[in-house]
């Protein structure tokens, strides 16, 4: 058999990418920690358990890779789990690599690196995720509980995507073995525009009737609220350091990769709030 294994299958942007994939006829094995007993297709991947990998690979000639999240060193279980997918003949990697990088990480650089060295094996660099806005995420919850956004980014702009655009994306590469990339090996690939914290709040309130506040605050501040989330100290302090990157600007970035892939433009964060308008606990249509 030959076919995609995507792990993180049951997440975001896994289960849209089985969805797309599977549309396409394209074989899938489903790949996650608890696999659904109602899908044949389904198997236990564990990163921590790497006895595992091999099972998962075997067969399939073409990879969704979703490194450990929450990690900031991916590498040590990483690195074998690519050896091993060389050794099988996997003619094809898609790595969900990130366009915010966390600081003091250099792992996750070198595992970018390391798939773009292979040909056929691409990275996709996504931007921050609309889905941060819905729950169980911690920006998520706190609209969803308390009617705010509390942030250290300040004006800083980010090109949110839906991460549904990022699996239409990474399925227009693992659909057919016989698709060359192409010369680039590395997308990025963002929402049409960049938004600030407050241009979201406006969206959101704009479209739902919901009141949203944007509560300025310090990276302690915020690295402590990522730890009460469940968050280890080391990711919680990482990902509250990036805040000052997105606030000095570094992060408002917007490509046109996801139109160039797929041959649509990417879903504007209008649209995906109107779509999920009822999960921050009011409905509304006032257009924005």
């Amino acid at each position: 058999m030959t076919g995609v294994l995507v792990t993180g299958g049951t997440g975001k942007t896994g289960s849209a990418l089985v969805e797309l994939l599977r549309g396409n006829g394209v074989p899938v094995r489903v790949a996650s920690r608890n696999p659904s007993a109602h899908d044949p297709d389904a198997i236990r991947f564990d990163w921590d358990a790497p006895a595992t990998h091999t099972a998962a690979l075997r067969g399939m000639d073409r990879v969704f890779l979703v490194p450990p999240v929450e990690s900031v060193d991916p590498m040590p279980p990483v690195g074998p789990f690519l050896a091993e997918a060389q050794r099988l003949g996997v003619r094809r990697v898609v790595l969900l690599g990130s366009a915010i990088v966390l600081p003091n990480a250099p792992g996750a650089l070198e595992l970018a690196a390391r798939v773009r060295a292979r040909p056929g094996w691409v990275v996709l660099r996504a931007s921050g995720f609309m889905q941060n806005f819905l729950s169980p995420h911690p920006v998520g919850e706190r609209i969803r509980r308390h009617g705010e956004i509390r942030t250290a980014a300040g004006d800083g702009r980010v090109g949110w995507i839906d991460a549904r655009d990022i699996a239409a994306a990474a399925s227009a590469l693992l659909a057919d073995p016989d698709i060359e990339p192409g010369a680039r090996r590395d997308h990025l690939l963002t929402g049409p525009k960049g938004l600030s914290y407050q241009d979201a709040a406006a969206i959101i309130n704009a479209r739902t009737g919901r009141s949203v506040r944007v509560v300025t605050i310090g990276a302690d501040e915020q690295a402590a609220h990522y730890r009460a989330a469940g968050m280890s100290a080391e990711f919680a302090a990482a990902l509250a350091a990036v805040e000052d990157s997105i606030r000095a600007g570094r992060e408002d970035q917007v490509s046109t990769a996801v139109l160039d892939l797929t041959g649509r433009p990417p879903r504007t964060f209008a649209e995906f709030v109107q779509e999920h308008a009822g999960e921050w606990g009011h409905t509304g249509a006032s257009e924005c």
